[in-house]
C-alpha cells in the first residue's frame, strides 16, 4: 500500500459539475418552506459557502440569524436536492475533463482527493454522484460550507481530518486546492497551500491570476495540463 503524500481538495460548483441557477431555485424553495418567506433578494453564490449564503438571505430578508433557523433552511435544502437527484443531469453537466482528471489522478497511488466546497456535505454528494463523479473522492474528510461563513476556514478542517484518517501529516506545501473563484485561491494562500484555478465559472483566467493562484487552466480537459498543475508531473 502506497502512503498518501498528497492531498487534492476540488471546489464543486463551476469546476466539476455546472448547476447554474439551481442553487438559486433550491433557495427560493427552502426559505418559503423554512420561514414562510418568499424570496426577494438573490444572494452572490459564487464562492460562498452554505452559511454565509444562508446568513445573507436571512438578514436580506430581514429574519433573525439563529442556528434554529439556518438548521431548518439546510434542511429544506437538503430534502430538495434529495428529490432532485434523479433528474440532475438534465438540469446541468460535468464540466470537461472532471470525471478523467479524478480517475486518473486517483489511479496514480498515494494522492487523497476531498472537498472543500461551499456546499453541505449531503448535497455535495448528490451534485457529485448524479454525474457519476463520486467514486474516487472522499467525502468523510471534506471541509463543508456548514462550518463557516469564511472559506479559508475549510481547508485547515479537511487537511485535519485527512492527516488524522491516514495517520500522517499532510503538509500545506503537499495540498492542492482547486477552484474556480478567487475565494477559492484565497483559501488555499491563506495557508501556504497551492492553488490551482480553473476559469471555468464567472472569473476570467487574469481574474484568477490576479487573485494569486499558481496556476490558472482555462478547463479539466487537458489532462497533461491537470497532472502538471496537482502533481508537479506529466502522464
Amino acid at each position: 500500500m502506497i502512503t498518501p503524500h498528497r492531498l487534492v481538495l476540488w471546489d464543486i460548483d463551476q469546476t466539476l459539475v455546472d448547476l447554474s441557477g439551481v442553487g438559486a431555485q433550491w433557495y427560493r424553495t427552502a426559505l418559503s418552506a423554512a420561514t414562510g418567506v418568499e424570496l426577494r433578494e438573490q444572494p452572490y453564490f459564487a464562492g460562498q459557502t452554505e452559511r454565509a449564503i444562508t446568513t445573507d438571505i436571512l438578514t436580506r430578508h430581514g429574519i433573525d440569524v439563529t442556528e434554529d433557523t439556518i438548521a431548518k433552511m439546510w434542511a429544506s435544502l437538503i430534502d430538495i436536492s434529495e428529490r432532485a437527484l434523479p433528474t440532475l443531469t438534465q438540469l446541468g453537466r460535468a464540466l470537461p475533463g472532471a470525471a478523467a482528471a479524478l480517475s486518473t489522478v486517483a489511479g496514480l497511488g498515494g494522492i487523497v482527493q476531498s472537498l472543500v466546497t461551499g456546499n453541505l456535505p449531503e448535497i455535495s454528494r448528490h451534485k457529485l454522484s448524479a454525474f457519476g463523479l463520486h467514486a474516487h473522492v472522499d467525502f468523510e474528510i471534506g471541509g463543508y460550507g456548514s462550518l463557516s461563513a469564511h472559506r479559508p476556514d475549510l481547508v485547515p478542517h479537511a487537511v485535519a481530518a485527512a492527516s488524522a484518517k491516514h495517520g500522517i501529516e499532510f503538509a500545506y506545501s503537499s495540498v492542492v486546492v482547486v477552484g474556480d473563484t478567487p475565494n477559492d485561491v484565497a483559501a488555499a494562500l491563506d495557508h501556504g497551500a497551492v492553488a490551482v484555478a480553473v476559469a471555468t465559472g464567472k472569473y476570467t483566467a487574469d481574474e484568477l491570476r490576479d487573485a494569486g493562484a499558481h496556476t490558472v487552466l482555462v478547463d479539466l480537459a487537458d489532462t497533461n495540463a491537470v497532472h502538471s498543475a496537482l502533481l508537479g508531473t506529466v502522464v
